[in-house]
C-alpha cells in the first residue's frame, strides 16, 4: 500500500470519528430531552391519579362515600 493511500485512509477515519462524535452529542441531547419529558409525564400521571382518587372517594353526589 502506498503512503498516500495510507494517509487517505487515515483522513477518512478521522472524518468518520468526527461525524460519530457529532452524532453522539446529538443523541445525548435528545436523550436528555426525553428524560425531561418522561419526568413531566410521570408528574402529570401522579396528579391525575390523585384527582381521580379524590373524585372517586367523593361519591356520585359530591359527598364523601
Amino acid at each position: 500500500m502506498e503512503p498516500h493511500e495510507v494517509d487517505e485512509i487515515i483522513r477518512h477515519l478521522v472524518r468518520i470519528a468526527a461525524h460519530q462524535d457529532t452524532m453522539n452529542e446529538r443523541l445525548t441531547a435528545a436523550i436528555e430531552r426525553l428524560d425531561t419529558a418522561i419526568e413531566r409525564l410521570d408528574t402529570t400521571q401522579a396528579r391525575i391519579e390523585t384527582l381521580l382518587t379524590r373524585r372517586i372517594d367523593q361519591g356520585e353526589n359530591g359527598r364523601d362515600a
